[in-house]
């Protein structure tokens, strides 16, 4: 087993994040996707205690396919918190675009655009309401590329960004995040049946361990061993890691110009 811990003060440094970003956009507060899950939850909680609860809105985006437990939950949570929250069923534009070019359609292309619509509903509503989208992502998932680009990577902020799943459930304890939501298996609504660990193949503790080792650049064998895995499998990981590197980066281009964007332009 490959020790995971979390900083004590981890929660006061996100909201301090929160707090200043959206202090610097001068934003009317910030919109978060809810979708019954641990991460837009602890996000909730997190720009509650940032914010207050005024400045605080909670979407909900069903689609007929959607688990009814997931919008219920999303609900208890954003009544708990007592922020306000809306419900847009995104059934009618997500079936619109796959009808569009039905030749092209696949599970994981639908899944993909139902990702996409539902930032399209964040991104309105954020603009209509001068708000910023806090994203719900946390650093397993980035690191894998597990997640859609311009879809749920899409946002201006990744408060739980640099936590990883195993990180983000210690964290939820520790704000009173409901026990029911911290237990139920991580799923991203895309389809009937479906949950994270079955897609990805392998469980959030077992590959959080595999990450956790490589960022702190232990040898691949200590890895597998410490972790009880095979070395194929961390290799496995790896090439994950190599192959989503796009969705974590600025679209790359040619250099021309004396400073270029996304490479040697310095942000302020």
């Amino acid at each position: 087993m490959i020790p995971i811990k979390l900083r004590d003060d981890a929660g006061e440094i996100i909201q301090a994040f929160i707090s200043q970003k959206a202090a610097e956009a001068t934003a009317s507060g910030v919109i978060i996707g809810m979708s019954g899950g641990l991460d837009s939850s602890l996000v909730a909680h997190l720009c509650v205690n940032a914010l207050g609860k005024d400045k605080v809105l909670g979407l909900m985006m069903p689609e007929k396919s959607s688990n009814p437990q997931d919008l219920e939950h999303g609900v208890i949570v954003a009544k708990s918190l007592g922020i306000e929250h809306m419900i847009v069923d995104i059934s009618e534009p997500f079936r619109a675009f796959l009808d569009a070019v039905p030749k092209l359609n696949s599970q994981i292309v639908a899944a993909n655009v139902k990702a996409r619509c539902r930032m399209i509903e964040l991104y309105m509503i954020a603009n209509a309401t001068d708000r910023l989208v806090m994203g719900c992502g946390n650093k397993t998932e980035i690191m894998v590329g597990y997640f859609t680009k311009f879809g749920d990577g899409g946002s201006d902020y990744m408060p739980i960004g640099d936590l990883y799943k195993t990180q983000v459930r210690e964290l939820s304890r520790r704000m009173g995040v409901d026990a029911e939501i911290i237990r139920k298996a991580p799923s991203a609504g895309l389809w009937e049946g479906q949950t994270d660990e079955g897609e990805m193949g392998i469980t959030y503790d077992l590959l959080d361990q595999i990450l956790y080792g490589l960022e702190t650049e232990m040898p691949r064998e200590r890895i597998a061993k410490e972790a009880g895995c095979e070395p194929s499998t961390v290799e496995s990981i790896e090439g994950k890691i190599r192959s989503s590197s796009h969705k974590r980066r600025l679209p790359q281009m040619p250099k021309i110009g004396f400073r270029t964007p996304g490479f040697d332009w310095r942000e302020p």
